[in-house]
């Protein structure tokens, strides 16, 4: 589980309702079946509508890909295997490494792989497994904006609820009482427009956005470490090529574990 939008969204529910609560607002008054109804079927609506349904069939895998962690293989483990490679390569020539590809679990890496000891040039791997990358990242940006659009949707149609409901309470002055609660429960939709809006749906869609990313950025890596270990390059000339995708952090603790290795030998 992605703990940060668990957390996020606890602190973002807590903060709206006991803000509520300081204000001197009922939690109940949140509880607005109409006001509920125009946001989130209407949301839902403007969304359908933006979308074709082979895209929109993706959001509740989309809503997996939030709440669920992103299980990628470790920067360092990846430098680590490229190095390994490139040692056995130097050594015992660029088909040894055909047993390997049995080993990899991840399918573009196994691919990228396969062409390269297939004996295709680096220009010609790096135009595939690149495309690939931006195939990948182009059909991701596809359900991010799905999440963005329903942010910028949602606050609108808040001040549509809104108006419904001045215009309701509107329709009858002559008690001053039910008029003020009438006028206080039509903001309801604002407010569920707007905290919808910017605490679900716009978040979402940066989450999204920052997964596809890492793994973009990961998949360039391996594409450098394939041509790489392809030309012919020095295990340590591909540690510290690939190194250069890690933090300072990253590189420090992969620089001590290898001075560990060494010592260990």
């Amino acid at each position: 589980m992605d703990l940060s939008t668990v957390i996020g969204l606890v602190i973002g529910l807590v903060a709206l309702l006991v803000g509520m609560v300081m204000k001197g607002v009922s939690i109940g008054a949140i509880w607005n079946v109409a006001a509920i109804l125009i946001i989130i079927a209407g949301t839902i609506a403007s969304v359908v509508i933006a979308f074709p349904m082979n895209e929109l069939k993706r959001v509740p895998k989309l809503f997996g890909i939030i709440f669920k962690e992103q299980k990628l293989v470790s920067d360092a483990e990846i430098i680590k295997m490229f190095s390994k490679w490139a040692d056995v390569a130097r050594r015992e020539g660029l088909l040894s490494l055909e047993a390997q590809t049995d080993e990899i679990d991840d399918l573009f890496l196994k691919n990228g792989l396969g062409l390269a000891i297939d004996g295709q040039n680096a220009d010609y791997i790096r135009d595939i497994l690149t495309e690939e990358v931006e195939a990948m990242e182009n059909r991701h940006s596809v359900g991010a904006l799905i999440f963005s659009q329903a942010g910028t949707y949602a606050p609108t149609l808040g001040v549509l609820g809104a108006v419904i409901g001045l215009i309701a309470a509107l329709g009858d002055l002559n008690d001053i009482d039910v008029l003020g609660a009438a006028i206080s429960a039509a903001f309801i939709a604002t407010l569920l427009g707007i905290f919808t809006g910017y605490v679900l749906w716009h978040p979402f869609s940066n989450k999204l956005r920052r997964k596809s990313a890492e793994e973009a950025r990961q998949k360039m890596m391996m594409i450098e470490g394939i041509l790489s270990v392809l030309e012919g390059e020095a295990p340590r000339v591909i540690e510290q090529k690939l190194s250069s995708y890690l933090s300072t952090e990253e590189r420090k603790k992969l620089a001590a574990e290898d001075m560990g290795a060494k010592e260990a030998d």
